[in-house]
């Protein structure tokens, strides 16, 4: 596909459009499940069930609109025209989540508008993760795929940080004791929803009007959409891979879905809304160390091997999170276990490019690093069902999704080490 040297440019802009996608997925996650616990429910399985809407579009919309970017081609390129249809209705809708919180609309109606802003941040995440391997050449992925998670972190950590502080201020100018509530009586709540619209849309404009993508050699892939699933699964090392990603995303999803729950049955209080986005915002700051310790490992020690350490440092708190007690300790757990969800953030982006380069599939890029999203989407949608499921037979205690999250990183890590195809082989010349 064309030349493809590195450029810093073309990372840069990817890194901003990733540093957008995260503050719109962390608005998700440090919000929207206290905008349910407030303004409807406190059931884990209902606000489980509204949760998991993400996964399932997540599942359906990004292998989709993945595969129909590798068979079309405009004088735009196959994959920036949907980052920024999608870029720009993502921006637009988030604010109307904003909206029909502060007008009260009924539960079914406000699930409809989370599962339009899901809808559409799903919409262009497959051209997203296929423009990297598209422009950049085997071989330097890892350090590409290091700098651009560092970037998409940071956007979790701005937006986490943001909201953390306006909910500590708002609680000290109203004297509320309740982060949402303190946030809207002093007029802050809309401050990180109209931050996420903004940075949603310049960044798909930027993307758009700054990256020229390679041309396509040859005719475009006439592979259609039952055969190329077939492959996956008849493809030992995409079909490890594939499972491994949604193992270790349900362990991340447990946690991160419910993690005020969490906090809540860790101190016995509700008023955990500063707490857990001030976490949150830890969490972003170890895993900026993670990816970019994992980013360059992938391309030095070989690349299961980083994967793995990135496993085990991530294993590590979940073996020991059904033990704590205090907010001191789980502030701590979770901070450490960022450093290994960074690694393995950084270190897992690349495989499908350097598998498909191997293969000598690199027009596929986009139906591949379609299901990669969707391996990471059915998680969601299994985390929010299965994981309220489990907190309410366990008596409402949310800290046993600890344990249940060991489990599946535990097994994720040896189909990992099975990947036959990974590594480059030493005396080849190529991939």
């Amino acid at each position: 596909m064309g030349d493809r040297k590195f450029s810093w440019g073309m990372i840069l802009s990817l890194a901003l459009l990733g540093f957008s996608m995260s503050t719109g997925w962390a608005i998700n996650k440090g919000l929207t499940f206290k905008l349910l616990q407030n303004g409807y429910t406190n059931a884990p399985a209902v606000i489980g069930a509204v949760l998991s809407l993400q996964g399932l579009m997540g599942l359906i919309v990004p292998p989709l609109m993945g595969y129909y970017s590798d068979i079309r081609s405009s004088g735009r390129g196959r994959r920036t025209p949907f980052i920024l249809v999608g870029g720009v209705f993502a921006g637009l809708t988030a604010l109307v989540i904003y909206l029909s919180y502060v007008a009260k609309i009924r539960l079914l109606a406000f699930a409809i508008v989370l599962s339009m802003f899901y809808f559409f941040m799903y919409f262009f995440v497959a051209q997203y993760r296929s423009l990297m391997p598209d422009v950049i050449r085997s071989g330097e992925r890892g350090k590409a795929s290091g700098v651009i998670t560092l970037f998409e972190w940071m956007g979790n950590l701005f937006l986490f940080g943001m909201i953390a502080i306006l909910a500590a201020k708002a609680t000290k100018v109203t004297g509320v004791n309740n982060g949402i509530k303190a946030m809207a009586d002093a007029g802050y709540l809309w401050i990180p929803f109209i931050v996420v619209a903004v940075f949603l849309i310049g960044s798909a404009l930027y993307v758009y009007l700054r990256i020229r993508e390679p041309t396509v050699e040859g005719e475009l892939p006439e592979e259609n959409l039952w055969d190329y699933l077939r492959a996956i699964i008849s493809d030992r090392d995409f079909l490890s891979f594939y499972v491994a990603q949604m193992l270790w995303w349900l362990s991340f999803e447990f946690i991160a879905v419910f993690l005020f729950g969490i906090l809540e049955s860790v101190l016995g209080t509700k008023s955990v809304t500063a707490l857990g986005n001030a976490i949150m915002a830890l969490f972003n700051i170890t895993v900026l160390i993670g990816a970019v310790i994992g980013g360059p490992l992938y391309d030095r020690i070989g690349r299961r091997k980083s994967i793995i350490l990135g496993g085990i440092m991530f294993l590590i708190p979940f073996i020991f999170g059904w033990f704590i007690s205090t907010r001191i300790q789980v502030t701590a757990l979770i901070g450490f276990a960022g450093i290994g969800w960074g690694m393995l953030m950084a270190t897992s982006w690349p495989v499908i490019g350097d598998l498909l380069t191997k293969y000598e599939k690199e027009a596929f890029n986009g139906r591949y690093y379609g299901f990669f999203e969707a391996t990471k989407s059915f998680p969601i949608l299994i985390a929010g069902l299965v994981g309220g499921g489990i907190v309410q037979l366990a008596g409402g205690n949310y800290k046993v999704l600890f344990p249940v999250g060991a489990i599946f990183v535990l097994v994720a890590l040896p189909l990992i080490w099975s990947m036959k195809h990974l590594d480059v082989v030493k005396a080849s010349t190529g991939e």
